[in-house]
């Protein structure tokens, strides 16, 4: 295996392990410890996204001009602050800010790994890559949660310790992500091509694809744990959860080839396997049915990124690829903030558990409208975005 793919693979699992200890705890701690209600941690979970929806397009274009390594440690060393000022946070507005600073950084984290996998791996190889760059990510998030508990139940470390050791846990990317540096330099010296980006513009189904699964996602990382808390999962079970969700995300990884094979019915199955779990999340009280509705949503959560990824990139060019992977992570982060202001207004309107059963009906939608339109889906994937 190459130098630069193993370094990118351990940063990720470096980086997933700090997101696993601290990020299924922020809800609960706005909640419990700041007083946030369900509007306000909707707020939380939209500035916590709302810098993705822009920050990679910025991200993308500057991947085709600096070194993409020294750009991936400017991400990490700033996750590692917003994650410390996160432990010593008094207020909502002051957990809203600091979740905006890990935001900006999760733009300098994702970006940078895939331009250098892209650049690093062939065409042939690029899904496997990417699929094992996110398993290692995955991998780490299922660690820990474990790690998480552990210090919460065993040290009986309060919520703001734990997100100080989750601080020192990302700072250790650092190293790794300034040894990419000497595989993270581009050649490329022209003008700032703005282009690409619009690249995006040519898959309007798989935007669809891709808003629906990230608004489903943000609310799962950013208002999901606080809803569990509320039917009675402890801290420490929601913990556990979150690791049980980890193992689903990892088998699913294991399966990304066979399932590339198929892509129109491996993303029927990922949208229904989210909309179907937002479901039994709709009706779940106990341990056991939230342990069953992270099983059916790790499949859906997994796999839909390494399948569009490949989608988009296949005809890109390998120059310019920057722009496109930065229009294509915003995608995301559009996905992503507006879910939970989404889930946290219909909590507050309506019930605390509206939200997953309108996340439910929207998925249903959404697979209708791909299935009507599959012709011009196998069209997008057969454009050639150099034309």
């Amino acid at each position: 295996m190459k130098l630069p793919i193993v370094l990118v693979y351990l940063t990720a699992l470096i980086v997933g392990l700090s997101y696993g200890m601290h990020n299924p705890i922020v809800p609960v701690f706005s909640k419990e410890i700041i007083g946030a209600s369900y509007v306000e941690l909707g707020i939380i979970g939209f500035t916590n996204f709302l810098p993705y929806m822009f920050i990679p397009l910025f991200v993308g274009i500057l991947l085709d001009k600096f070194n993409n390594g020294l750009l991936l440690s400017a991400g990490i060393a700033l996750n590692s602050a917003s994650v410390y000022l996160l432990s010593i946070s008094q207020s909502v507005p002051e957990v809203a800010f600091f979740r905006a600073l890990t935001g900006v950084s999760h733009a300098f984290f994702w970006p940078p790994c895939e331009r250098i996998i892209t650049h690093v791996e062939t065409p042939e190889n690029r899904v496997k890559s990417i699929a094992r760059f996110m398993g290692f990510f995955v991998g780490g998030l299922m660690i820990g949660p474990l790690i998480g508990t552990f210090l919460l139940e065993n040290l009986d470390v309060g919520f703001r310790i734990l997100f100080q050791f989750s601080t020192y846990a990302v700072a250790i990317a650092i190293i790794t992500g300034l040894l990419l540096s000497k595989y993270g330099k581009t050649t490329q010296h022209s003008v700032i091509n703005f282009g690409s980006i619009k690249q995006i513009t040519k898959f309007p189904i798989i935007v669809l694809m891709l808003i629906f699964c990230s608004a489903s996602f943000g609310t799962f990382l950013t208002i999901y744990p606080a809803f569990m808390n509320d039917r009675s999962i402890s801290s420490v079970n929601i913990e556990l959860l979150f690791f049980i969700f980890g193992i689903s995300r990892l088998v699913t990884l294991a399966f990304v080839g066979p399932l590339a094979k198929r892509t129109f019915h491996s993303l029927i199955a990922t949208i229904l396997s989210i909309a179907f779990g937002m479901l039994i999340v709709f009706y779940s009280f106990t341990f056991e049915m939230f342990t069953i509705a992270m099983l059916i949503m790790g499949f859906g959560f997994t796999i839909y990124f390494p399948l569009t990824f490949e989608i988009i990139m296949r005809k890109a060019k390998k120059k310019f690829s920057g722009g496109l992977i930065g229009a294509y992570e915003a995608t995301f982060g559009i996905g992503w903030a507006t879910g939970p202001l989404f889930a946290g207004i219909v909590a507050d309107i309506f019930s605390k558990d509206a939200p997953y059963f309108a996340f439910f009906v929207i998925g249903i939608i959404v697979t209708v409208i791909i299935i009507l339109k599959r012709n011009n889906l196998q069209l997008q994937w057969n454009q050639n975005l150099e034309s």
